[in-house]
Protein backbone atom coordinates (compact mmCIF):
# COMPACT_ATOMS: atom_id res chain seq x y z
CA UNK A 1 0.00 0.00 0.00
CA UNK A 2 0.95 3.76 -0.56
CA UNK A 3 -0.33 6.80 0.93
CA UNK A 4 -0.73 9.94 -0.93
CA UNK A 5 -0.07 13.21 0.85
CA UNK A 6 0.00 15.90 -1.77
CA UNK A 7 -3.58 16.43 -3.69
CA UNK A 8 -3.08 16.10 -7.53
CA UNK A 9 -5.30 18.95 -8.59
CA UNK A 10 -3.96 21.84 -6.23
CA UNK A 11 -0.98 20.57 -4.45
CA UNK A 12 -2.32 20.84 -0.87
CA UNK A 13 -1.41 18.11 2.17
CA UNK A 14 -4.38 17.75 4.20
CA UNK A 15 -7.29 15.26 3.38
CA UNK A 16 -11.05 14.67 5.41
CA UNK A 17 -12.33 11.41 5.51
CA UNK A 18 -15.18 10.67 2.88
CA UNK A 19 -16.42 7.08 2.65
CA UNK A 20 -15.18 4.18 3.32
CA UNK A 21 -16.21 1.22 0.51
CA UNK A 22 -15.71 -2.05 0.29
CA UNK A 23 -14.13 -4.03 -3.17
CA UNK A 24 -16.92 -6.32 -3.89
CA UNK A 25 -15.51 -7.44 -7.31
CA UNK A 26 -11.78 -8.96 -5.99
CA UNK A 27 -11.18 -8.53 -2.69
CA UNK A 28 -13.64 -7.67 -0.66
CA UNK A 29 -11.73 -5.18 1.17
CA UNK A 30 -12.42 -1.85 2.44
CA UNK A 31 -10.62 0.81 1.28
CA UNK A 32 -11.00 5.16 2.61
CA UNK A 33 -11.68 7.78 0.08
CA UNK A 34 -10.41 10.67 1.25
CA UNK A 35 -11.47 14.44 0.36
CA UNK A 36 -8.80 17.37 -0.58
CA UNK A 37 -9.99 20.14 2.39
CA UNK A 38 -9.02 22.81 0.03
CA UNK A 39 -10.12 21.61 -3.24
CA UNK A 40 -12.80 19.17 -2.32
CA UNK A 41 -10.54 16.32 -5.13
CA UNK A 42 -11.54 13.13 -3.36
CA UNK A 43 -9.36 9.91 -4.34
CA UNK A 44 -8.41 6.58 -2.71
CA UNK A 45 -6.03 6.57 -0.28
CA UNK A 46 -4.10 4.66 0.99
CA UNK A 47 -4.15 2.77 -2.05
CA UNK A 48 -2.26 -0.25 -3.57
CA UNK A 49 1.03 0.05 -5.23
CA UNK A 50 2.09 -0.10 -9.13
CA UNK A 51 3.11 -3.79 -7.69
CA UNK A 52 0.03 -4.99 -6.60
CA UNK A 53 -2.66 -3.16 -8.35
CA UNK A 54 -2.96 -5.22 -11.01
CA UNK A 55 -4.14 -8.02 -8.54
CA UNK A 56 -7.62 -6.32 -8.08
CA UNK A 57 -8.31 -6.55 -12.13
CA UNK A 58 -8.06 -10.69 -11.86
CA UNK A 59 -11.91 -11.21 -12.57
CA UNK A 60 -14.02 -12.94 -14.88
CA UNK A 61 -16.98 -9.91 -14.27
CA UNK A 62 -13.93 -7.29 -15.02
CA UNK A 63 -16.23 -6.82 -18.56
CA UNK A 64 -13.58 -4.03 -19.71
CA UNK A 65 -10.88 -6.22 -20.04
CA UNK A 66 -12.49 -9.52 -21.28
CA UNK A 67 -15.23 -10.38 -23.72
CA UNK A 68 -16.42 -13.22 -22.13
CA UNK A 69 -18.13 -12.00 -18.58
CA UNK A 70 -21.07 -13.73 -18.23
CA UNK A 71 -24.52 -12.93 -16.34
CA UNK A 72 -27.03 -10.53 -16.71
CA UNK A 73 -25.79 -7.65 -16.34
CA UNK A 74 -22.68 -8.00 -18.15
CA UNK A 75 -25.17 -9.08 -21.02
CA UNK A 76 -26.69 -5.47 -20.86
CA UNK A 77 -23.36 -3.80 -20.98
CA UNK A 78 -22.54 -5.41 -23.88
CA UNK A 79 -25.91 -4.45 -25.64
CA UNK A 80 -25.53 -0.90 -24.50
CA UNK A 81 -22.26 -0.75 -25.38
CA UNK A 82 -22.88 -1.51 -29.47
CA UNK A 83 -25.04 1.74 -29.25
CA UNK A 84 -22.30 3.81 -27.10
CA UNK A 85 -19.43 2.97 -29.79
CA UNK A 86 -21.26 4.49 -32.62
CA UNK A 87 -22.27 7.61 -30.61
CA UNK A 88 -18.77 7.90 -29.73
CA UNK A 89 -17.87 7.14 -33.50
CA UNK A 90 -20.20 10.17 -34.34
CA UNK A 91 -18.94 12.55 -31.89
CA UNK A 92 -15.08 12.04 -32.94
CA UNK A 93 -16.30 11.93 -36.33
CA UNK A 94 -18.43 15.81 -35.51
CA UNK A 95 -15.37 16.39 -33.60
CA UNK A 96 -12.78 16.00 -35.99
CA UNK A 97 -15.06 17.09 -39.23
CA UNK A 98 -14.36 13.17 -40.73
CA UNK A 99 -12.16 10.61 -39.56
CA UNK A 100 -8.49 11.16 -38.88
CA UNK A 101 -5.87 9.70 -36.21
CA UNK A 102 -7.07 8.35 -33.13
CA UNK A 103 -5.01 7.16 -29.76
CA UNK A 104 -7.22 5.14 -27.76
CA UNK A 105 -5.86 5.20 -23.88
CA UNK A 106 -7.13 2.32 -22.22
CA UNK A 107 -8.37 0.49 -24.99
CA UNK A 108 -9.41 -2.72 -23.37
CA UNK A 109 -9.59 -5.61 -26.17
CA UNK A 110 -10.43 -2.89 -28.87
CA UNK A 111 -13.58 -2.66 -29.72
CA UNK A 112 -14.27 1.19 -29.76
CA UNK A 113 -10.99 1.17 -32.13
CA UNK A 114 -12.45 -1.73 -34.14
CA UNK A 115 -15.31 0.44 -35.53
CA UNK A 116 -12.78 3.11 -35.52
CA UNK A 117 -10.58 1.16 -37.95
CA UNK A 118 -14.14 0.48 -40.09
CA UNK A 119 -14.69 3.52 -40.73
CA UNK A 120 -11.71 4.92 -41.95
CA UNK A 121 -9.76 5.97 -38.74
CA UNK A 122 -6.38 5.44 -38.67
CA UNK A 123 -5.86 4.31 -35.26
CA UNK A 124 -3.14 3.08 -32.28
CA UNK A 125 -4.47 1.70 -28.81
CA UNK A 126 -2.67 1.68 -25.66
CA UNK A 127 -3.41 -1.12 -23.30
CA UNK A 128 -1.71 -1.99 -19.69
CA UNK A 129 -3.35 -5.16 -19.18
CA UNK A 130 -1.57 -8.01 -20.88
CA UNK A 131 -4.43 -10.08 -21.57
CA UNK A 132 -6.51 -7.17 -23.00
CA UNK A 133 -3.60 -6.00 -24.88
CA UNK A 134 -3.82 -9.47 -26.75
CA UNK A 135 -7.34 -9.77 -27.08
CA UNK A 136 -7.12 -6.21 -28.90
CA UNK A 137 -4.07 -6.80 -30.93
CA UNK A 138 -5.95 -10.01 -32.50
CA UNK A 139 -8.99 -7.87 -33.44
CA UNK A 140 -7.41 -5.05 -34.95
CA UNK A 141 -4.44 -6.47 -36.75
CA UNK A 142 -1.88 -3.92 -35.08
CA UNK A 143 0.54 -3.54 -32.45
CA UNK A 144 -1.30 -1.69 -29.09
CA UNK A 145 1.09 -0.23 -27.17
CA UNK A 146 1.59 -1.47 -23.27
CA UNK A 147 2.13 2.50 -22.13
CA UNK A 148 2.20 6.10 -22.87
CA UNK A 149 6.30 5.79 -23.39
CA UNK A 150 5.99 3.14 -25.95
CA UNK A 151 4.16 5.98 -28.06
CA UNK A 152 6.70 8.81 -28.05
CA UNK A 153 8.19 9.89 -31.32
CA UNK A 154 4.58 9.06 -32.97
CA UNK A 155 3.01 12.35 -35.68
CA UNK A 156 0.41 13.93 -33.36
CA UNK A 157 -2.86 12.31 -32.89
CA UNK A 158 -6.02 14.38 -33.70
CA UNK A 159 -8.30 12.41 -31.03
CA UNK A 160 -6.67 10.69 -28.46
CA UNK A 161 -9.56 9.25 -25.89
CA UNK A 162 -9.71 8.03 -22.41
CA UNK A 163 -13.34 6.00 -21.46
CA UNK A 164 -13.28 5.27 -17.62
CA UNK A 165 -9.30 5.25 -17.93
CA UNK A 166 -8.42 8.13 -15.78
CA UNK A 167 -10.07 7.22 -12.88
CA UNK A 168 -7.16 4.03 -12.59
CA UNK A 169 -4.80 6.31 -13.82
CA UNK A 170 -1.87 6.50 -10.33
CA UNK A 171 0.28 9.38 -12.12
CA UNK A 172 -2.37 12.28 -13.53
CA UNK A 173 0.15 14.72 -12.95
CA UNK A 174 3.00 12.92 -15.36
CA UNK A 175 0.03 11.35 -17.96
CA UNK A 176 -1.71 14.03 -18.84
CA UNK A 177 1.35 16.13 -19.88
CA UNK A 178 2.18 13.17 -21.99
CA UNK A 179 -1.20 13.31 -23.51
CA UNK A 180 -0.55 17.10 -24.31
CA UNK A 181 2.21 16.62 -26.25
CA UNK A 182 0.78 13.59 -28.18
CA UNK A 183 -2.25 15.52 -29.24
CA UNK A 184 -2.24 17.59 -32.47
CA UNK A 185 -2.55 21.68 -31.91
CA UNK A 186 -6.09 21.46 -33.18
CA UNK A 187 -6.45 18.12 -31.80
CA UNK A 188 -9.52 17.04 -29.13
CA UNK A 189 -8.72 15.27 -25.87
CA UNK A 190 -11.94 13.39 -24.49
CA UNK A 191 -12.43 12.22 -20.84
CA UNK A 192 -14.73 10.24 -19.87
CA UNK A 193 -15.21 9.43 -16.12
CA UNK A 194 -17.90 8.29 -13.44
CA UNK A 195 -19.38 11.88 -11.67
CA UNK A 196 -19.24 11.21 -7.62
CA UNK A 197 -20.81 14.74 -6.99
CA UNK A 198 -24.05 12.84 -9.06
CA UNK A 199 -27.56 11.89 -7.82
CA UNK A 200 -26.96 8.17 -7.60
CA UNK A 201 -23.54 8.39 -6.51
CA UNK A 202 -25.37 10.34 -3.27
CA UNK A 203 -28.06 8.00 -3.14
CA UNK A 204 -25.86 5.20 -2.90
CA UNK A 205 -23.27 6.13 -1.00
CA UNK A 206 -21.04 3.63 0.18
CA UNK A 207 -22.56 1.23 -2.36
CA UNK A 208 -22.18 3.18 -5.39
CA UNK A 209 -20.37 0.65 -8.19
CA UNK A 210 -18.24 3.62 -9.80
CA UNK A 211 -16.30 4.43 -6.83
CA UNK A 212 -14.87 0.97 -7.63
CA UNK A 213 -12.10 0.63 -4.89
CA UNK A 214 -9.30 0.02 -5.52
CA UNK A 215 -9.17 0.21 -9.08
CA UNK A 216 -10.71 3.76 -8.68
CA UNK A 217 -7.69 5.82 -7.50
CA UNK A 218 -9.73 9.07 -8.35
CA UNK A 219 -13.26 10.10 -8.22
CA UNK A 220 -13.73 13.07 -10.42
CA UNK A 221 -16.61 15.79 -10.47
CA UNK A 222 -16.86 18.70 -13.17
CA UNK A 223 -15.65 20.89 -10.00
CA UNK A 224 -11.96 19.46 -10.07
CA UNK A 225 -11.30 18.04 -13.67
CA UNK A 226 -11.53 21.98 -14.94
CA UNK A 227 -8.31 22.78 -12.68
CA UNK A 228 -6.82 19.74 -13.03
CA UNK A 229 -6.37 20.11 -17.04
CA UNK A 230 -6.17 23.59 -16.81
CA UNK A 231 -2.82 23.56 -15.51
CA UNK A 232 -1.58 21.27 -17.86
CA UNK A 233 -2.82 23.36 -20.72
CA UNK A 234 -6.14 22.73 -21.66
CA UNK A 235 -9.35 24.48 -21.72
CA UNK A 236 -12.27 22.73 -20.90
CA UNK A 237 -15.20 23.63 -24.45
CA UNK A 238 -17.53 20.72 -23.35
CA UNK A 239 -19.47 18.02 -21.74
CA UNK A 240 -21.80 15.46 -22.42
CA UNK A 241 -23.55 13.00 -20.66
CA UNK A 242 -23.46 9.35 -20.74
CA UNK A 243 -27.39 8.35 -19.61
CA UNK A 244 -26.74 4.57 -19.93
CA UNK A 245 -24.17 4.80 -17.03
CA UNK A 246 -26.63 5.98 -14.45
CA UNK A 247 -28.52 2.33 -15.09
CA UNK A 248 -25.87 -0.13 -15.57
CA UNK A 249 -23.75 1.98 -12.16
CA UNK A 250 -27.61 1.23 -10.35
CA UNK A 251 -27.41 -2.06 -11.33
CA UNK A 252 -24.38 -3.06 -9.87
CA UNK A 253 -24.93 -0.70 -6.88
CA UNK A 254 -28.12 -2.63 -5.95
CA UNK A 255 -26.57 -5.76 -5.81
CA UNK A 256 -23.67 -4.46 -3.56
CA UNK A 257 -26.47 -3.01 -1.37
CA UNK A 258 -28.77 -6.10 -0.81
CA UNK A 259 -26.74 -9.02 -2.19
CA UNK A 260 -29.20 -8.96 -5.56
CA UNK A 261 -29.79 -6.68 -8.43
CA UNK A 262 -32.80 -4.92 -8.26
CA UNK A 263 -33.69 -3.90 -11.89
CA UNK A 264 -36.94 -2.42 -11.34
CA UNK A 265 -34.99 -0.10 -8.41
CA UNK A 266 -31.83 0.53 -10.93
CA UNK A 267 -34.53 1.71 -13.66
CA UNK A 268 -36.13 4.48 -11.05
CA UNK A 269 -32.96 5.42 -9.99
CA UNK A 270 -31.08 5.71 -13.80
CA UNK A 271 -34.13 7.61 -14.76
CA UNK A 272 -33.93 10.18 -11.52
CA UNK A 273 -30.27 10.60 -11.68
CA UNK A 274 -30.52 11.88 -15.39
CA UNK A 275 -33.68 13.99 -14.97
CA UNK A 276 -31.67 15.76 -12.46
CA UNK A 277 -28.59 15.71 -14.46
CA UNK A 278 -30.41 17.85 -16.95
CA UNK A 279 -31.12 20.54 -14.61
CA UNK A 280 -27.36 20.57 -12.37
CA UNK A 281 -25.05 18.81 -15.55
CA UNK A 282 -23.83 16.63 -12.70
CA UNK A 283 -24.53 13.32 -14.82
CA UNK A 284 -23.43 9.92 -13.25
CA UNK A 285 -20.42 9.63 -16.13
CA UNK A 286 -19.50 12.57 -18.37
CA UNK A 287 -17.11 13.32 -21.27
CA UNK A 288 -14.95 15.89 -21.53
CA UNK A 289 -13.92 17.70 -23.88
CA UNK A 290 -10.66 19.75 -24.12
CA UNK A 291 -8.50 21.39 -26.65
CA UNK A 292 -5.23 22.80 -26.37
CA UNK A 293 -5.08 26.79 -24.43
Amino acid sequence: METITECPVCGANRFKPFLVCQDYLVSQQKFAIQQCETCDFRLTNPRPDANSIGSYYKSEDYVSHNDEGKGLINTAYRIVRNYTLRSKLNLINKLNGGEGRILDVGCGTGAFLENCKTAGWNVMGMEPDSDARDIAQKKLEIEVKPNLEAIKGEEPFDIISLWHVLEHVSNLNEVIPQLYQLLSSKGTLLIAVPNSDSYDAHYFKEYWAAYDVPRHLHHFTPSTIKPLFQKHGFVLTDQKPMVFDAFYIAMLSTRYKSGKADYLKSIQIGLSSNAEAKRTGNSSSLIYILKKA
